[in-house]
């Protein structure tokens, strides 16, 4: 159904949300929608970070100590 809408059709819907809503509505709702993807990458970003350092502490140097002297 969604597949038969055009650009005109597209700039109609544009048209009736703008006029219904207003200018500052939209523009704070968009402020939000800014916020939120800011926040959805910071948070991929942190979960990466951690998983990073624990494969880095999984991966630390488990030689015993009596076999390190020998190198």
């Amino acid at each position: 159904m969604l597949n038969n809408i055009g650009l005109p059709g597209l700039l109609l819907i544009a048209v009736v949300v703008l006029v219904l809503f207003g200018r500052g509505k939209i523009s704070s709702l968009m402020g939000e929608v800014g916020k939120g993807i800011t926040a959805f990458k910071k948070g991929v970003k942190d979960g990466t970070e951690e998983l990073e350092h624990d494969a880095a502490e999984a991966a630390k140097d488990v030689t015993p100590d009596h076999d390190k002297d020998k190198a």
